[in-house]
């Protein structure tokens, strides 16, 4: 009996061990959040926004890949959407959504280029909410990449107190992956940030988790990491500088000084000797949801895209 007693005690002390590290996990805050400009829905802002249309942005490319610069073009689609909050999807029937519902600015990123014989093609969404003061941090982030070789999908998505981060590879060595990651700013929000927050970035250290695509090309495990957000100015441009302190990897991003903000180039820098380098050519702002007629195809040569 008294042997029973003393197990029961000793299992009654580890199950309120138990609760009590539960609960302080539980209770761990969120890391200290970015204090972004007050939210920006002003007149201007709607005006642009929320008529119905995306901005289509066409950029030539300059691409670093397996020790050569690589012709190719980038299209960043910038539009605001009704978007989950629990599921993290578009939503589709937004006014009976309530408290779910949040406005997002999504970013496609889509960028095409050939090495040698065959060639790639990536796309990257980012979901960052509008208001940043009730929803600080981006929601969700995918990235797919296709070549001749195979492809990659990674996928974040925030959690209470993390990033819920899944990849799917046909490499050995990654593989099927799926952890839990600290939150962070990511490399891949920067230019929704921009669109969202007046042209402007929190600057100084901060911690960052470095881009999809870099991860995916370098074949490093994507973490959070330091990096130092810095800028120059002109009289028509805010061009930023991001350099990562442990790992050798500059971003700069050049940016419109004026409202709505567009990103006129960027350069990427992974210490090879060879910079990754984009340019604007053309910017229009169109419902390309609704061309999908043949004679819609004119849309394509206004925004000098390669055939």
């Amino acid at each position: 009996m008294i042997h029973l007693l003393k197990t029961y005690c000793v299992l009654a002390i580890f199950s309120l061990l138990a609760c009590k590290q539960d609960e302080k996990a539980n209770n761990t805050p969120l890391p200290t959040e970015i204090q972004w400009n007050p939210a920006t829905m002003d007149d201007e802002f709607k005006a642009y926004w929320y008529t119905g249309k995306a901005e289509l942005n066409s950029y030539s490319l300059k691409q670093s890949r397996y020790g050569e610069i690589r012709d190719g073009e980038v299209v960043l689609i910038f539009v605001t959407e009704p978007f989950s909050l629990s599921k993290q999807v578009k939503l589709d029937n937004p006014d009976a959504a309530g408290a779910d519902k949040v406005s997002v600015m999504k970013l496609n990123n889509i960028r095409k280029f050939n090495t040698g014989i065959y060639d790639y093609s990536i796309v990257s969404s980012t979901f960052t909410p509008i208001n940043s003061q009730k929803h600080p941090y981006t929601l969700k982030l995918n990235t797919s990449i296709q070549e001749w070789c195979g492809h990659t999908f990674t996928q974040l998505n925030l959690k209470e107190s993390n990033y819920h981060f899944q990849e799917f590879s046909y490499f050995e060595a990654e593989g099927d992956t799926e952890k839990d990651m600290p939150i962070a700013l990511l490399e891949d929000e920067l230019m929704t940030r921009i669109r969202i927050h007046k042209g402007q970035l929190p600057l100084g250290e901060t911690n960052m988790i470095f881009s999809t695509l870099y991860s995916r090309f370098d074949h490093k495990d994507l973490e959070a990491t330091k990096a130092e957000i810095s800028k120059t100015e002109t009289d028509s441009t805010t061009n930023y500088t991001v350099q990562y302190l442990n790992y050798n990897r500059t971003v700069t991003i050049n940016v419109e000084k004026q409202f709505p903000y567009k990103i006129l180039a960027w350069t990427e820098n992974n210490g090879d000797g060879l910079i990754t380098e984009a340019q604007l050519k053309k910017s229009i702002n169109e419902p390309y949801w609704e061309q999908k007629k043949r004679t819609d195809e004119s849309k394509r040569d206004t925004l000098q895209l390669i055939k």
